[in-house]
């Protein structure tokens, strides 16, 4: 009876590792890049309907509840030994307040400074993976590109700052423990990631629930906020682990430049912003340097 139950639990983490094989992991991280800006797009639009921290709240309350029935954390929890436990609520812990950290940072701060903010820990996780001339180089042209596309206007509010700084060295966290628990698979790895947000679920009910509350007397307000949870929390953080599982951390981390293409590319088609040359230049730049990066077999 248990080696059956075990076979069962077996079947969706084999299934999940096969749709990870099935395209190559760049799609699954520019699936995830398309959703990473289109969730904060949205979820600034309802800050003065539900505050920055009830937000926060919905949207990793939407996530846990879609994650639970498909995840189990409890069995995960159940079935992990001590280490793994306390991966999964650390990786549980760095979600609660990156997530809410990100909001605050972005309720004072320009998107142009946060993101920016959030890449420079992400060009520390990469130049500590890559081993070859190549491989730096590739850095060196996508770091350029980067900064070309980031429209960087320094910030006198010193709480948004602050708040910045943290979202991106939790970043750096996110990168490190996501890319642990995806290294048991990318079934695995979403289980543990179902397990490590009902962690984040827990932590951040007391503090965002009252500013959220709002959003249950409003229907419209609440299907928005549960889109911003979808967009933001599950595709993305689904993508990211499908892409995890089969690179090495300081790949991933580099692809991380993508990220101002992408957003640079939503501008275009969703806000009608057209590019500068110096924008396309950085596109360029960023695509050259991810295109000629070669991912080692290991990290």
């Amino acid at each position: 009876m248990k080696d059956s139950t075990q076979a069962q639990a077996a079947r969706p983490a084999l299934a999940l590792d096969g749709l990870a094989t099935k395209l190559p992991p760049h799609v699954w991280f520019g699936v995830s890049a398309i959703f990473h800006y289109l969730g904060p797009a949205f979820a600034v639009l309802l800050f003065p309907h539900v505050g920055v921290l009830g937000m926060a709240w919905l949207r990793i309350a939407t996530a846990a509840l879609i994650f639970a029935p498909l995840t189990r954390p409890w069995r995960s929890f159940a079935r992990a030994d001590r280490s793994t436990r306390l991966l999964l609520l650390a990786f549980g812990a760095c979600l609660a307040v990156m997530n809410c950290s990100f909001y605050l940072a972005l309720a004072r701060s320009p998107i142009s400074l946060v993101a920016a903010i959030e890449f420079v820990g992400t060009i520390g996780v990469a130049v500590i993976g890559l081993r070859s001339v190549r491989n730096l180089a590739a850095l060196a042209v996508a770091v350029t590109g980067t900064l070309l596309l980031i429209d960087v206007k320094w910030s006198s509010d010193p709480v948004g700052l602050f708040w910045a700084f943290l979202n991106g060295a939790l970043f750096v966290g996110y990168i490190v423990l996501g890319h642990r628990v995806a290294r048991t698979g990318a079934g695995d790895g979403i289980a543990g990631l179902g397990a490590a947000m009902a962690v984040a679920f827990i932590l951040v009910l007391p503090v965002g629930f009252a500013d959220a509350l709002p959003a249950f007397f409003s229907p419209p307000l609440l299907i928005a906020a549960i889109g911003v949870g979808i967009c933001s929390s599950v595709i993305p953080y689904i993508c990211d682990q499908l892409a995890m599982s089969r690179l090495p951390r300081s790949s991933f981390a580099l692809m991380l430049s993508l990220l101002p293409v992408t957003a640079t590319l939503i501008g275009v088609i969703v806000l009608r912003q057209i590019p500068s040359f110096y924008d396309c230049v950085g596109v360029a730049l960023v695509v050259a340097g991810v295109a000629f990066h070669k991912p080692a077999s290991t990290d």
